[in-house]
């Protein structure tokens, strides 16, 4: 009669511990589905991007500390040219971690894209006191004064570090056209 209790315990045992496993699994299952949309960032016809905007936007409505989401739902509004919503949905990611170099430089470029000048130099140069080597923020950096603020004395010196870091990249050979044409006194065209 012991030997069945203790092989009763032991069933019992191992059916719990399995029973405790499917129903974290199954509850963490849905919290991974409710944390992230199901259409792939980055990719898709304007109806994906609409439905993944509408799935990003329910979800930080109930959970507005989703830091996930919130950089998810800035880079889809980046991807169909909404720019001011996508700089407020950096904000709201930015709120949840400040240091983040890629967030502070796409927030910086919808700021370019609105001709808000100051604001994306702001943002790009907290982006390089983080990382001085990030070089979509000095990339950015030479744009904003190289062509937009026609300041390319302040400009190129940041292409020149980005070239210091990447100088075989397909980018890097770009930039040191750039720096050429420049020194030339011809700037070059930006499409």
């Amino acid at each position: 009669m012991k030997n069945e209790t203790i092989l009763l315990a032991v069933v019992a045992l191992i059916v719990g511990l399995l029973g405790g496993y499917l129903v974290f699994s199954i509850s963490s299952s849905n919290k991974e589905q409710q944390a992230m949309p199901t259409i792939p960032a980055g990719s898709g016809t304007p109806t994906d991007y609409a439905r993944r905007i509408a799935e990003a936007e329910k979800i930080v409505a109930q959970d507005p500390k989703n830091l996930t989401v919130w950089i998810s739902l800035g880079n889809d509004y980046f991807d169909t040219d909404q720019a001011q919503k996508a700089i407020n949905a950096y904000g709201k990611a930015l709120e949840l971690d400040p240091n983040n170099t890629n967030v502070l430089t796409d927030q910086g470029v919808m700021y370019r894209r609105v001709g808000w000048f100051d604001k994306a130099i702001a943002n790009f140069e907290r982006a390089l006191k983080i990382d001085p080597k990030h070089l979509q923020s000095l990339y950015n950096m030479g744009i904003v004064y190289a062509v937009d603020l026609k300041q390319p004395a302040k400009g190129v010196p940041y292409w020149k570090r980005y070239v210091e870091v990447d100088p075989t990249s397909a980018t890097g050979i770009r930039i040191k056209g750039m720096i050429e044409q420049y020194a030339k006194g011809t700037p070059p065209v930006m499409k």
